[in-house]
């Protein structure tokens, strides 16, 4: 997974440390796409305690996989986990670079509500988007 991240972020990369206490955690879900053996993407969901309202931290899926349903399987499957831990609403940040994610997203029903100047840890902006799960 650390690998995956370094192949596909510039930034905000999650660490093999940070993996091994979510993969630990009852307030995270680290999600994984693979076939043959590969692995083809990652997702990471965050919960709290008493609030109905999940995040997806990070949504990763190798290049070689881009187009392939990854991005989406792997969003299917966080939104099913957060319905399950009865959660309203997923919310997420995406790079306003970002337009491949973006439309992602949008697709899914998801709708930008919000904007973070230099969110990241290399400056850029983010949006924010939202999707009810009710």
């Amino acid at each position: 997974m650390v690998a995956l991240e370094e192949r596909v972020f510039d930034s905000d990369l999650v660490s093999r440390a940070q993996y091994r206490r979510h993969l630990d955690s009852s307030s995270a879900v680290v999600l994984v796409a693979t076939a043959t053996g590969h692995l083809f993407g990652s997702a990471l969901l965050f919960f709290r305690s008493n609030a109905r309202v999940a995040r997806l931290y990070s949504l990763a899926t190798a290049p070689e996989a881009r187009g392939r349903g990854v991005g989406a399987a792997l969003l299917g499957a966080a939104e099913r986990i957060a319905r399950g831990r009865r959660c309203h609403a997923l919310r997420l940040e995406v790079r306003a670079a970002n337009a491949a994610a973006q439309r992602l997203y949008e697709r899914h029903g998801y709708r930008r509500h919000g904007h973070r100047q230099g969110f990241y840890e290399d400056g850029a902006d983010a949006l924010l988007y939202a999707k009810s799960l009710r």
